[in-house]
C-alpha cells in the first residue's frame, strides 16, 4: 500500500500532466480538486508537504491565503504560469507561504528533487501537526492527567446526573463542561453558560429564573431565564461558589424539582436542563466557612471532575501552543511561520501560573506582534525565564569546579596542606599547583605543616 506523504491541490480549471504525476509518484500523492477536498484530506495532519497549481482555484487567492495559513505547518510548493508571477497577489502568496516555487510546463525531475528538500525540511520540525479534534472532545493534550480526564469526561457525559468540576483559574473548566454536554444525550441542545461571579447581586434571581410582566419597575414584558433556556440542554454555572445564599437555595429547589419560579410568578415552570457547575476554590472549604450551603454541595456533587493545571501537564505546552498558533490563522501575519528554538525552550520552563488562559494569550499576542520568521521569547515576554536558566557547563568546566570544592572544603575544615593531599590523593607540590591555578591562599597557620 502506498503511503500518503503529498498534498497535491491540481486546482478546478487546470488538467494534471504525465510529468507532474510522474515527479509526485514516489511519495505517494493524494490529489484535491479543490480546498474543501484539500481540507478533508489534511485534516488527519500525516502529509508534511504540498503543491498547490495556482490558477483556476474556485474563490480567487483569499480562499487560498487562508487555507495555507491554516496549515503552515506544511511545506508548500507552488506550480504556476510565467505570467502569473507578474501579478502582486500571486508573488505575496508564493512569498508568504512557500518554500519553493516552478513554472509550467513542469520540469519533473527539478520538482522531485524540490519534493525530496522539502520533506527533508519537514523531517526537522519536532513537533506533531495539529490534529482535528472532535466536536465532542476539544481536550487537547498527550499527557497522563489530561489522558485521564478526557476518559473521565466520556463516563460523566454519558450520565445524567448534576456535574461539579473544579480546577485552578484558566485551566478551561468551561472547555470541559462542554465537552461534557458534546458527548451526552443533550448535545442537540443548547448549552448556556452562566458566570455566577459576573452577574450583579440584584439581578441574579431575574436573570437565573426569569420575571413576569410588572414583577419590578420597569418589567414591561416577561422574560425567560437562563435556566429555563437551557431547557433540553445542559446549564454551565460557572464560579457557582460566589451565588448568593439565598439563590443557592432556589438552586437546590431546582435541582430537587425540576422546577422554577419566575419572579412575580405563582405557577411553577418545569425545565429538562443537567446542571454543571464550576469552581476556583474548593467548595468544602466554602461551606466550612458558612459561604456556601451543604446540602446544594452534595447535591452538586454527584459526579465531579478535576481539571489539572499546566505545570502538572508540562509535556503539553508545546502541544497547546502549537494549537493556539494555527488557531489563531486569520489574525497574525503570514511571515510568521512558527516558534524558534528558544522560544520553545522558554514555554518549557515558564511555571504558567495563568494556566492555559496565559499560554493562549501569550501565543496571541506573539503571532500578532512578532517581527521576524519566528516566534522569539521576546515576543512571548519571557526572556526572564531563559535568564534564570544556568547554562550547561562543560565538561572541563565542571571538572575545574569540582577540584576548586575539594581543596576548599579540606583547608576549611582546618586540615593540614599533608592531610588534605593524602586525601586527595596528590602529593604535596601538586596540591599547592593546584591551589595556585585556582587563586586558593594558603592559611597563614598551615604554611609549616
Amino acid at each position: 500500500m502506498t503511503i500518503k506523504k503529498l498534498l497535491w491541490i491540481a486546482g478546478e480549471d487546470r488538467q494534471t500532466d504525465d510529468r507532474l504525476r510522474t515527479a509526485a509518484a514516489p511519495f505517494g500523492a493524494c490529489v484535491a480538486g479543490d480546498l474543501a477536498g484539500a481540507r478533508d484530506l489534511a485534516a488527519g495532519g500525516t502529509m508534511p508537504v504540498g503543491v498547490v497549481v495556482l490558477g483556476g482555484m474556485a474563490g480567487g487567492v483569499e480562499p487560498l491565503d487562508h487555507f495555507l495559513r491554516e496549515h503552515c505547518w506544511m511545506k508548500w510548493v507552488a506550480l504556476c504560469d510565467p505570467a502569473a508571477l507578474q501579478e502582486p497577489r500571486c508573488r505575496k502568496l508564493i512569498h508568504e507561504h512557500c518554500i519553493d516555487f516552478h513554472t509550467l510546463p513542469v520540469d519533473a525531475l527539478r520538482l522531485r528533487h524540490t519534493l525530496g528538500h522539502a520533506h527533508g525540511v519537514a523531517a526537522l520540525h519536532d513537533l506533531p501537526p495539529p490534529r482535528a479534534a472532535t466536536q465532542a472532545m476539544r481536550l487537547t493534550g498527550y499527557s497522563a492527567p489530561v489522558v485521564q480526564l478526557r476518559q473521565q469526561v466520556q463516563k460523566v457525559a454519558a450520565a445524567t446526573a448534576p456535574v461539579l468540576i473544579w480546577g485552578e483559574s484558566g485551566t478551561g473548566k468551561e472547555l470541559v463542561a462542554r465537552a461534557v454536554h458534546e458527548g451526552s444525550a443533550r448535545a442537540a441542545g443548547p448549552f448556556v453558560p452562566i458566570n455566577c461571579a459576573a452577574i450583579p447581586a440584584g439581578l441574579v434571581q431575574s436573570e437565573l429564573f426569569g420575571h413576569e410582566r410588572g414583577a419590578f419597575t420597569g418589567a414591561a414584558r416577561a422574560r425567560v431565564g437562563l435556566l429555563e433556556s437551557a431547557a433540553g440542554g445542559s446549564v454551565f454555572l460557572d464560579e457557582i461558589g460566589d451565588l448568593p445564599l439565598d439563590m443557592q437555595a432556589n438552586l437546590l429547589r431546582f435541582l430537587q424539582e425540576k422546577t422554577i419560579h419566575r419572579l412575580g410568578g405563582t405557577r411553577p415552570v418545569q425545565v429538562d436542563a443537567r446542571v454543571i457547575a464550576a469552581s476556583h476554590v474548593k467548595l468544602q472549604e466554602a461551606v466550612a466557612r458558612g459561604t456556601f450551603r451543604e446540602d446544594l454541595y452534595y447535591r452538586l456533587n454527584v459526579l465531579s471532575l478535576e481539571v489539572p493545571a499546566l505545570r502538572e501537564r508540562s509535556e503539553d505546552v508545546l502541544v497547546l501552543a502549537e494549537a493556539f498558533f494555527h488557531d489563531n490563522a486569520r489574525e497574525r501575519s503570514a511571515q510568521v511561520k512558527g516558534f524558534s528554538g528558544r522560544a520553545l525552550q522558554a514555554l518549557r520552563a515558564h511555571h504558567w501560573p495563568g494556566n492555559v488562559r496565559e499560554l493562549l494569550n501569550r501565543v496571541r499576542r506573539a503571532s500578532v506582534m512578532a517581527e521576524g520568521r519566528l516566534i522569539t521569547p521576546h515576543d512571548l515576554g519571557l526572556d526572564d525565564v531563559l535568564q534564570t536558566l544556568a547554562p550547561p557547563l562543560a565538561l572541563n568546566g565542571a571538572r575545574v569546579q569540582a577540584e576548586r570544592r575539594a581543596i576548599e572544603a579540606g583547608l576549611g575544615a582546618g586540615k593540614s596542606i599533608t592531610l588534605v593531599a593524602r586525601e586527595l590523593g596528590v602529593s604535596r607540590m601538586t596540591l599547592y599547583r593546584l591551589m595556585a591555578k585556582h587563586s586558593i591562599a594558603v592559611p597563614a597557620r598551615k604554611r609549616s605543616s
